[in-house]
Protein backbone atom coordinates (compact mmCIF):
# COMPACT_ATOMS: atom_id res chain seq x y z
CA UNK A 1 0.00 0.00 0.00
CA UNK A 2 2.81 2.32 0.61
CA UNK A 3 4.68 1.55 -2.44
CA UNK A 4 1.64 2.04 -4.28
CA UNK A 5 1.09 5.53 -2.89
CA UNK A 6 3.95 6.56 -3.20
CA UNK A 7 3.76 5.73 -6.94
CA UNK A 8 0.44 7.38 -7.11
CA UNK A 9 1.85 10.64 -5.25
CA UNK A 10 5.28 10.46 -8.16
CA UNK A 11 2.85 10.23 -11.32
CA UNK A 12 0.99 13.31 -9.79
CA UNK A 13 3.72 15.36 -9.97
CA UNK A 14 5.38 14.28 -13.02
CA UNK A 15 5.97 16.89 -15.62
CA UNK A 16 6.70 14.15 -18.80
CA UNK A 17 3.66 13.36 -20.38
CA UNK A 18 1.28 15.80 -18.79
CA UNK A 19 0.14 18.77 -20.24
CA UNK A 20 1.81 21.42 -17.82
CA UNK A 21 4.32 22.71 -20.08
CA UNK A 22 1.81 23.38 -22.64
CA UNK A 23 -0.67 25.49 -20.39
CA UNK A 24 1.27 27.07 -17.77
CA UNK A 25 1.74 30.24 -19.40
CA UNK A 26 -1.83 30.66 -19.80
CA UNK A 27 -2.39 29.43 -16.33
CA UNK A 28 -0.41 32.41 -14.78
CA UNK A 29 -1.53 34.81 -17.02
CA UNK A 30 -5.04 34.59 -15.61
CA UNK A 31 -3.38 34.03 -12.37
CA UNK A 32 -2.13 37.15 -12.90
CA UNK A 33 -5.16 39.02 -14.08
CA UNK A 34 -6.88 37.74 -10.85
CA UNK A 35 -4.23 39.39 -8.77
CA UNK A 36 -5.37 42.52 -10.99
CA UNK A 37 -8.74 42.17 -10.14
CA UNK A 38 -8.36 41.59 -6.70
CA UNK A 39 -5.65 44.99 -6.44
CA UNK A 40 -8.86 46.92 -8.30
CA UNK A 41 -11.21 45.63 -6.51
CA UNK A 42 -8.78 46.65 -3.38
CA UNK A 43 -8.61 50.67 -4.11
CA UNK A 44 -12.28 50.27 -4.52
CA UNK A 45 -13.03 50.17 -7.97
CA UNK A 46 -16.59 48.40 -8.96
CA UNK A 47 -14.62 45.24 -10.55
CA UNK A 48 -17.07 42.96 -8.46
CA UNK A 49 -19.69 41.22 -10.94
CA UNK A 50 -20.95 38.31 -9.57
CA UNK A 51 -23.75 38.49 -12.58
CA UNK A 52 -21.49 38.10 -15.04
CA UNK A 53 -21.37 34.57 -14.09
CA UNK A 54 -24.44 33.30 -16.23
CA UNK A 55 -22.62 34.78 -19.26
CA UNK A 56 -20.87 31.24 -19.72
CA UNK A 57 -22.56 28.67 -17.53
CA UNK A 58 -20.13 26.07 -16.82
CA UNK A 59 -22.45 23.51 -17.45
CA UNK A 60 -21.80 24.48 -21.48
CA UNK A 61 -18.04 24.45 -20.76
CA UNK A 62 -17.84 21.66 -19.58
CA UNK A 63 -20.23 19.59 -21.86
CA UNK A 64 -18.00 21.19 -25.07
CA UNK A 65 -14.74 19.91 -23.16
CA UNK A 66 -16.30 16.72 -22.37
CA UNK A 67 -17.27 16.04 -26.29
CA UNK A 68 -13.46 17.82 -27.74
CA UNK A 69 -11.61 15.04 -25.25
CA UNK A 70 -13.88 12.29 -26.06
CA UNK A 71 -13.95 13.27 -29.74
CA UNK A 72 -10.50 13.11 -29.36
CA UNK A 73 -9.91 9.77 -27.74
CA UNK A 74 -12.06 7.94 -29.90
CA UNK A 75 -8.93 9.13 -32.52
CA UNK A 76 -6.34 7.43 -30.78
CA UNK A 77 -8.41 4.47 -29.59
CA UNK A 78 -9.01 3.83 -33.36
CA UNK A 79 -5.18 4.27 -34.31
CA UNK A 80 -4.44 1.71 -31.39
CA UNK A 81 -6.82 -0.53 -32.75
CA UNK A 82 -5.67 -0.11 -35.89
CA UNK A 83 -2.53 -1.09 -34.96
CA UNK A 84 -3.10 -3.97 -33.11
CA UNK A 85 -4.97 -5.56 -36.28
CA UNK A 86 -1.38 -4.66 -38.36
CA UNK A 87 0.18 -6.85 -35.47
CA UNK A 88 -2.28 -9.77 -35.12
CA UNK A 89 -2.65 -9.84 -39.16
CA UNK A 90 1.20 -9.68 -39.99
CA UNK A 91 1.57 -12.27 -37.51
CA UNK A 92 -1.22 -14.38 -39.03
CA UNK A 93 0.46 -13.79 -42.36
CA UNK A 94 3.66 -14.40 -41.46
CA UNK A 95 2.21 -17.82 -39.90
CA UNK A 96 0.41 -19.26 -43.06
CA UNK A 97 3.30 -18.55 -45.82
CA UNK A 98 5.94 -19.73 -43.45
CA UNK A 99 4.22 -23.06 -43.06
CA UNK A 100 2.09 -22.76 -46.83
CA UNK A 101 4.29 -21.92 -49.08
CA UNK A 102 5.83 -25.30 -50.02
CA UNK A 103 9.69 -25.09 -50.66
CA UNK A 104 10.80 -27.12 -53.39
CA UNK A 105 13.87 -25.20 -54.26
CA UNK A 106 16.61 -24.39 -51.53
CA UNK A 107 16.26 -20.62 -52.57
CA UNK A 108 12.57 -21.02 -51.90
CA UNK A 109 13.40 -20.42 -48.00
CA UNK A 110 15.60 -17.66 -48.47
CA UNK A 111 12.61 -15.82 -50.62
CA UNK A 112 9.81 -16.79 -47.73
CA UNK A 113 12.83 -15.13 -45.07
CA UNK A 114 12.76 -12.55 -47.14
CA UNK A 115 9.22 -11.85 -47.77
CA UNK A 116 8.61 -11.94 -43.63
CA UNK A 117 10.84 -9.31 -43.24
CA UNK A 118 8.87 -7.11 -45.91
CA UNK A 119 5.78 -7.89 -43.47
CA UNK A 120 7.75 -6.36 -40.87
CA UNK A 121 8.76 -3.39 -43.25
CA UNK A 122 5.41 -2.91 -44.04
CA UNK A 123 4.45 -1.78 -40.47
CA UNK A 124 7.84 0.47 -40.16
CA UNK A 125 6.93 1.83 -43.66
CA UNK A 126 3.79 2.61 -42.19
CA UNK A 127 5.08 4.20 -38.93
CA UNK A 128 7.41 6.82 -41.28
CA UNK A 129 4.37 7.45 -43.56
CA UNK A 130 2.21 8.88 -40.54
CA UNK A 131 5.41 10.71 -39.13
CA UNK A 132 5.90 12.07 -42.24
CA UNK A 133 9.49 10.78 -42.40
CA UNK A 134 11.60 9.98 -45.34
CA UNK A 135 12.75 6.20 -45.93
CA UNK A 136 15.73 5.43 -43.45
CA UNK A 137 17.55 2.67 -42.32
CA UNK A 138 15.01 1.17 -40.68
CA UNK A 139 13.25 -0.27 -43.49
CA UNK A 140 17.02 -0.80 -45.11
CA UNK A 141 17.80 -3.64 -43.30
CA UNK A 142 14.76 -5.65 -43.94
CA UNK A 143 15.05 -5.78 -47.24
CA UNK A 144 17.38 -5.99 -50.65
CA UNK A 145 19.24 -3.08 -51.54
CA UNK A 146 17.46 -3.20 -55.21
CA UNK A 147 14.03 -2.10 -53.50
CA UNK A 148 15.62 -0.20 -50.90
CA UNK A 149 16.79 2.20 -53.86
CA UNK A 150 13.20 1.54 -55.42
CA UNK A 151 10.91 2.32 -52.53
CA UNK A 152 12.67 5.61 -51.70
CA UNK A 153 11.15 7.56 -54.48
CA UNK A 154 7.40 5.86 -53.81
CA UNK A 155 4.73 8.51 -52.24
CA UNK A 156 3.53 5.77 -50.05
CA UNK A 157 6.33 3.12 -49.19
CA UNK A 158 3.78 0.79 -47.48
CA UNK A 159 1.38 -0.01 -50.95
CA UNK A 160 4.76 -0.71 -52.80
CA UNK A 161 5.67 -3.33 -50.33
CA UNK A 162 2.05 -4.93 -50.07
CA UNK A 163 2.32 -5.32 -53.89
CA UNK A 164 5.95 -6.94 -53.77
CA UNK A 165 4.07 -9.67 -51.28
CA UNK A 166 1.13 -9.83 -53.26
CA UNK A 167 3.06 -10.39 -56.61
CA UNK A 168 5.41 -13.15 -54.75
CA UNK A 169 2.13 -15.10 -53.78
CA UNK A 170 1.09 -14.83 -57.25
CA UNK A 171 4.18 -16.56 -58.09
CA UNK A 172 3.97 -19.50 -56.01
CA UNK A 173 0.64 -19.90 -57.09
CA UNK A 174 1.57 -20.44 -60.49
CA UNK A 175 4.60 -22.84 -59.40
CA UNK A 176 2.19 -24.59 -57.03
CA UNK A 177 3.06 -24.07 -54.49
CA UNK A 178 -0.10 -22.55 -52.87
CA UNK A 179 -3.46 -24.02 -53.39
CA UNK A 180 -5.95 -21.16 -54.30
CA UNK A 181 -7.42 -21.80 -51.27
CA UNK A 182 -4.25 -20.58 -49.21
CA UNK A 183 -4.12 -18.05 -52.28
CA UNK A 184 -7.05 -16.43 -51.08
CA UNK A 185 -7.01 -16.67 -47.17
CA UNK A 186 -3.28 -15.08 -47.13
CA UNK A 187 -4.63 -11.94 -49.43
CA UNK A 188 -7.29 -11.51 -47.55
CA UNK A 189 -4.99 -10.96 -44.69
CA UNK A 190 -2.86 -8.64 -46.68
CA UNK A 191 -5.83 -6.89 -48.20
CA UNK A 192 -6.88 -6.15 -43.95
CA UNK A 193 -3.21 -4.37 -43.45
CA UNK A 194 -3.54 -2.06 -46.75
CA UNK A 195 -7.35 -1.69 -44.73
CA UNK A 196 -5.46 -0.76 -41.45
CA UNK A 197 -2.98 1.54 -43.26
CA UNK A 198 -6.54 3.67 -45.01
CA UNK A 199 -7.65 4.06 -41.60
CA UNK A 200 -4.46 5.38 -39.99
CA UNK A 201 -4.49 7.86 -42.95
CA UNK A 202 -8.49 9.10 -42.29
CA UNK A 203 -7.48 9.96 -38.89
CA UNK A 204 -4.06 11.44 -39.54
CA UNK A 205 -5.94 13.35 -42.88
CA UNK A 206 -9.23 14.49 -40.69
CA UNK A 207 -8.43 16.73 -37.91
CA UNK A 208 -10.66 18.72 -35.74
CA UNK A 209 -12.91 20.84 -37.56
CA UNK A 210 -11.08 23.96 -37.08
CA UNK A 211 -14.02 26.18 -36.11
CA UNK A 212 -14.91 23.97 -33.35
CA UNK A 213 -11.46 24.47 -32.01
CA UNK A 214 -11.30 28.21 -32.59
CA UNK A 215 -14.76 29.22 -30.48
CA UNK A 216 -14.19 26.47 -27.87
CA UNK A 217 -10.51 28.50 -27.33
CA UNK A 218 -12.78 31.40 -27.72
CA UNK A 219 -14.87 30.32 -25.22
CA UNK A 220 -12.07 29.30 -22.71
CA UNK A 221 -10.54 32.38 -22.74
CA UNK A 222 -13.50 34.24 -22.23
CA UNK A 223 -14.78 32.18 -19.23
CA UNK A 224 -11.02 32.59 -17.43
CA UNK A 225 -11.29 36.50 -18.39
CA UNK A 226 -14.63 36.85 -16.59
CA UNK A 227 -13.98 34.33 -13.75
CA UNK A 228 -12.07 37.14 -11.59
CA UNK A 229 -14.84 39.38 -11.82
CA UNK A 230 -16.80 36.50 -10.59
CA UNK A 231 -15.25 36.06 -6.97
CA UNK A 232 -13.20 38.84 -6.07
CA UNK A 233 -16.19 40.01 -3.84
CA UNK A 234 -15.76 36.96 -1.66
CA UNK A 235 -12.26 36.18 -2.55
CA UNK A 236 -10.27 38.76 -2.33
CA UNK A 237 -6.48 38.36 -2.64
CA UNK A 238 -7.05 34.64 -3.13
CA UNK A 239 -8.82 35.47 -6.45
CA UNK A 240 -5.57 34.78 -8.46
CA UNK A 241 -4.68 31.32 -6.53
CA UNK A 242 -8.48 30.45 -7.45
CA UNK A 243 -8.35 31.87 -10.61
CA UNK A 244 -5.45 30.02 -11.53
CA UNK A 245 -6.39 26.53 -10.70
CA UNK A 246 -9.77 26.42 -11.98
CA UNK A 247 -7.98 27.87 -15.45
CA UNK A 248 -5.55 25.36 -15.09
CA UNK A 249 -7.91 22.63 -14.93
CA UNK A 250 -10.26 24.13 -18.14
CA UNK A 251 -7.02 24.50 -19.89
CA UNK A 252 -5.78 20.79 -18.72
CA UNK A 253 -8.63 19.13 -20.49
CA UNK A 254 -8.74 21.26 -23.80
CA UNK A 255 -5.04 20.36 -23.98
CA UNK A 256 -5.00 17.19 -23.65
CA UNK A 257 -7.80 16.45 -26.15
CA UNK A 258 -5.14 18.09 -28.23
CA UNK A 259 -2.45 15.90 -27.23
CA UNK A 260 -4.00 12.78 -28.40
CA UNK A 261 -6.20 13.51 -31.39
CA UNK A 262 -2.70 12.67 -33.66
CA UNK A 263 -1.43 9.21 -32.24
CA UNK A 264 1.00 8.72 -34.52
CA UNK A 265 3.74 11.24 -33.21
CA UNK A 266 6.72 11.42 -30.92
CA UNK A 267 4.93 12.74 -27.75
CA UNK A 268 4.84 10.76 -24.52
CA UNK A 269 0.96 10.57 -24.83
CA UNK A 270 1.04 9.34 -28.28
CA UNK A 271 1.15 5.27 -29.33
CA UNK A 272 4.65 3.43 -28.89
CA UNK A 273 4.73 2.68 -32.36
CA UNK A 274 8.50 1.96 -32.08
CA UNK A 275 7.94 -0.60 -29.61
CA UNK A 276 5.03 -2.14 -31.84
CA UNK A 277 7.59 -2.49 -34.74
CA UNK A 278 10.42 -3.75 -32.87
CA UNK A 279 7.96 -6.30 -31.24
CA UNK A 280 6.72 -7.79 -34.62
CA UNK A 281 10.51 -7.65 -35.52
CA UNK A 282 11.20 -10.44 -32.63
CA UNK A 283 8.33 -12.01 -33.58
CA UNK A 284 9.31 -13.01 -37.10
CA UNK A 285 12.95 -13.41 -36.18
CA UNK A 286 11.28 -16.42 -33.98
CA UNK A 287 9.15 -17.91 -36.21
CA UNK A 288 12.18 -17.81 -38.94
CA UNK A 289 13.82 -19.82 -36.06
CA UNK A 290 11.04 -22.85 -36.37
CA UNK A 291 10.86 -25.61 -39.30
CA UNK A 292 8.10 -25.45 -41.08
CA UNK A 293 7.00 -28.43 -43.37
CA UNK A 294 8.35 -28.57 -46.90
CA UNK A 295 7.63 -30.25 -50.35
CA UNK A 296 9.00 -33.41 -50.88
CA UNK A 297 10.42 -33.71 -54.06
CA UNK A 298 10.55 -37.90 -53.49
CA UNK A 299 7.05 -38.04 -52.75
CA UNK A 300 6.13 -36.63 -56.12
CA UNK A 301 5.50 -32.91 -54.74
CA UNK A 302 2.44 -33.87 -53.11
CA UNK A 303 2.80 -34.90 -49.82
CA UNK A 304 5.12 -32.67 -47.19
CA UNK A 305 7.66 -33.99 -44.66
CA UNK A 306 8.99 -32.03 -41.58
CA UNK A 307 12.81 -30.86 -41.95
Amino acid sequence: MIVEKKHWIQMACQLKGSVIRAIYKRVIYCGLFGVFVSLLYYFKLPVSQPILGSVIPSIVLGLLLVFRTNTAYDRFWEGRKCWGSIVNNTRNLARQIWVSVDEILPKDKEEKIAILNLLVAFAVATKLHLRGEDVNDELEELMSSYKYSKIQWMNNPSLEIAFWIADYLQQKYAQNCLNSYQLMSIQQLLNNLVDNLGACERILKTPIPLAYSIHLKQLLLLYCSLLPFQMVESLGWWTGIVVSLVSFTLFGIEAIGLEIENPFGYDANDLPLDDICKTMKRNIEDLITLSPYVCSPELGGTSNVMI
